[in-house]
């Protein structure tokens, strides 16, 4: 959050408000994007909109803004959406040096609803808003080693869905080709043994064969890819030097999607703003006499599956994750609870080995 002291405002000759208490006029310019424009309004710090313009969307998009805005020296910006549709004009902002605050799409639709009353949203009016506030709003960073982690995590994802995919699509066709069907957990490697004792009788059945065929190869291209994949995380994991990956439980993938959806630590000032950011703080529910508590569904729920991979692993595995979840038991609690209270506990493990990275880094470059 950018601290704006009091001021008093006063005009100059060229119709701008000037913050006699700096002497230093600060402009923010709020960002309203789309696909194919972006629409930008300029504002002081008195809430006054000075200037607006729609840039259309090409490759001297960014040049152009910054071209426009060279007559305010001293300026941020503020753009609507900063993960999703305005990704990438703020990332190319805050590559150049810019100071860029990402607000949240739902905030400027609550603040153009209680300042209008309504839900039209020219696009003059959404930048306007986005350029008002004022709030605690997480500011951008240039892209880093994290999000190499997150794009491949995603991949990673879709390539394990797609593997799945096919396998289940030949246990569909192996099924009508030998009795029995194949076995439940398949590889490329137990079907093509399969395959090799399978003998056509009928044009249906080498069509069969045909497909059971393709599917093969298919399966062993997105095994090339997964192992692929996983090296690439790999090195990345290596180049980002985080101690994550001695935690019991935590393989390369975990850790991998781990780091790369929380990104900058740095952005939770207290262990309480990391764990409820991963879901794992339960929220209370007590009603009357009753004191009880429920599962909190807000936050990253990515971040809170790992946590509980994590916790079943420990769970299962033994050692001091095990011990602390028999406790709990012992205490009481029911399995869900317990799990519950070891994702907890794994929360502010997790939050205090990134923060020690982050000082380790620091201090391996001063």
């Amino acid at each position: 959050m950018v601290h704006i002291p009091p001021y008093e405002v006063a005009h100059d000759h060229d119709h701008l408000y000037v913050d006699t208490w700096s002497g230093v006029q600060v402009i923010t310019i709020g960002i309203d994007p789309h696909k194919s424009s972006h629409t930008a309004v300029a504002v002081d710090t008195a809430g006054h909109q000075l200037a607006q313009r729609r840039f259309v969307v090409n490759a001297g998009t960014v040049r152009q803004l910054m071209r426009w805005c060279e007559r305010w020296p001293e300026r941020r910006f503020a753009v609507e959406g900063a993960k999703g549709l305005g990704r990438s004009l703020a990332q190319q902002l805050a590559s150049a040096g810019e100071q860029v605050a990402d607000v949240p799409s739902t905030l400027s639709a609550r603040a153009r609803l209680l300042a209008t009353g309504g839900n039209r949203k020219p696009d003059a009016a959404d930048a306007l808003h986005v350029a008002l506030f004022r709030h605690d709003l997480r500011t951008v960073e240039p892209e880093d080693q994290s999000t190499i982690l997150r794009l491949l995590t995603e991949r990673h994802a879709d390539l394990v869905n797609e593997r799945i995919r096919i396998i289940n699509r030949l246990h569909a066709v192996l099924r009508d080709l030998l009795p029995g069907g194949a076995p439940t957990r398949l590889s490329a490697e137990k079907a093509a043994t399969l395959m090799k004792g399978i003998h056509p009788a009928t044009a249906a059945d080498c069509c069969r064969c045909d497909l059971a065929r393709d599917l093969l190869a298919d399966l062993r291209r997105v095994d090339r890819q997964v192992r692929d994949n996983e090296a690439q995380m790999r090195d990345a994991l290596a180049a980002a030097r985080t101690a994550l990956t001695v935690l019991p439980g935590l393989g390369t993938v975990l850790a991998a999607k781990l780091l790369g959806h929380v990104g900058d630590v740095t952005g939770f000032p207290t262990v309480d703003l990391f764990v409820s950011y991963t879901s794992t703080a339960p929220l209370d529910a007590s009603s009357g006499k009753n004191t009880r508590h429920r599962l909190n569904t807000g936050g990253n729920r990515a971040l809170d599956c790992v946590l509980h991979i994590i916790a079943v692993c420990q769970i299962r595995d033994g050692g001091r994750g095990q011990d602390y979840y028999l406790r709990k038991i012992a205490e009481g609690k029911t399995p869900a609870e317990a799990r519950r209270a070891l994702k907890r506990r794994l929360s502010n493990v997790v939050y205090r080995t990134l923060k020690r990275d982050h000082r380790t880094a620091i201090a391996a470059a001063a």
